[in-house]
């Protein structure tokens, strides 16, 4: 069991990981990040945010 934080509301994985939330808002509709509700909020997981930044070819 993961004893760290895995889902973040768009905007805080948007600070977290320094990209923008559209990016994260494109990953999610695309079926490529998880997202769970909670109440009347949208979270996304993290890890799978973390999988696709190693996906992304560095400039």
């Amino acid at each position: 069991m993961s004893l760290t934080k895995t889902w973040y509301t768009v905007e805080q994985a948007a600070a977290k990981y320094g990209i923008p939330a559209s990016r994260i808002d494109e990953w999610v509709e695309s079926g490529l990040v998880r997202t769970e509700e909670n109440g009347d909020k949208v979270l996304v997981n993290g890890n799978d945010i973390e999988q696709e930044l190693d996906m992304v070819p560095s400039v």
